[in-house]
């Protein structure tokens, strides 16, 4: 991509960065001589579902997320939507901030799927991978996302923008029920209000899978990639995941016999969100002792 400038806020943490014409949100906190975080977000969702990770891994890093565009409250970029169209956009997202160092990267969900085709396309960007109820290491996936991949049927679930949808999105995500609050529902009212939400949502969504599941196309290929090059690799779930069952943590024991797992109980799809501390801890510790071995 070329053709890119950083537009800033207010704030010196966040604002809009502008790649080809396209306006992406962001985030990027902590002291930037640091080695770099990049956390990345799941499918509809936005890098608030980090939130709680930005104060605690910033004294020690630079913390880099980003919306994926289309998603949060970026823009949308034009053309087909694939796996490596977002990380081709995350990786020039990257570059026009300036960082082109080795990363930690962390994803969630359609978030660990990116993060893993960075890896394929770039091995040098990657230095280690935190892999959270990622997409890629099984087929079955939630109803509702199967459901979002048939034609026109997706597009007529996607017209319920109450208060009741949201909450029914929100709650599929926690075990806890605790964890949906009034302050999530507005948000994700919000993020669904994004003009382009809709469109690319759907987009990603057929480009995932069919109603019978997950491509096994583009895991198989994209597993046995990133497999080879035998990156530090942390992957977590949780065991009361309703969106890609806890089962698919099996299938990345296999897939990645080098890594290294963890099982949070009592716990849905974001444990970043539903377990905060333990998760950071984790993370901090994953990711300092990989960074120490590469020193």
């Amino acid at each position: 991509m070329s053709g890119a400038r950083v537009e800033r806020s207010a704030t010196h943490d966040d604002g809009l960065l502008v790649v080809d014409g396209v306006r992406v949100r962001y985030r990027d906190d902590g002291d930037r001589t640091r080695p770099p975080v990049l956390l990345i977000h799941g499918i509809g969702r936005s890098l608030e579902d980090w939130e709680g990770l930005y104060g605690r891994l910033a004294p020690d890093h630079r913390v880099i997320s980003l919306d994926l565009p289309g998603f949060g409250l970026s823009e949308r970029t034009e053309g087909r939507y694939s796996m490596e169209s977002m990380a081709r956009f995350v990786i020039a997202g990257l570059d026009t901030l300036g960082e082109h160092r080795p990363l930690h990267v962390v994803g969630n969900s359609l978030g660990g799927a990116v993060a893993l085709k960075i890896s394929a396309l770039e091995p040098a960007r990657v230095r280690s991978l935190v892999l959270v109820n990622s997409a890629g290491f099984g087929k079955e996936v939630t109803i509702a996302l199967r459901l979002l991949a048939i034609r026109p049927l997706g597009r007529r679930l996607m017209r319920d923008k109450s208060r009741k949808a949201a909450y029914r999105t929100e709650r599929a995500l926690f075990f806890d029920k605790r964890f949906v609050t009034e302050e999530r529902l507005d948000h994700a009212q919000q993020v669904g209000g994004n003009p382009v939400h809709d469109d690319v949502l759907l987009a990603v969504a057929r480009h995932l899978g069919t109603f019978r599941g997950v491509r096994r196309r583009w895991r198989t290929e994209l597993l046995r990639t990133v497999a080879a090059q035998h990156k530090p690799t942390l992957v977590v779930w949780g065991d009361e995941d309703r969106v890609l069952p806890a089962s698919h943590l099996d299938h990345a024991r296999t897939a990645f016999p080098h890594a290294e797992f963890h099982l949070f109980e009592r716990c849905g799809h974001m444990p970043q969100i539903e377990r905060e501390e333990e998760f950071d801890a984790l993370v901090r510790e994953f990711v300092g002792r990989v960074h120490a071995a590469a020193a």
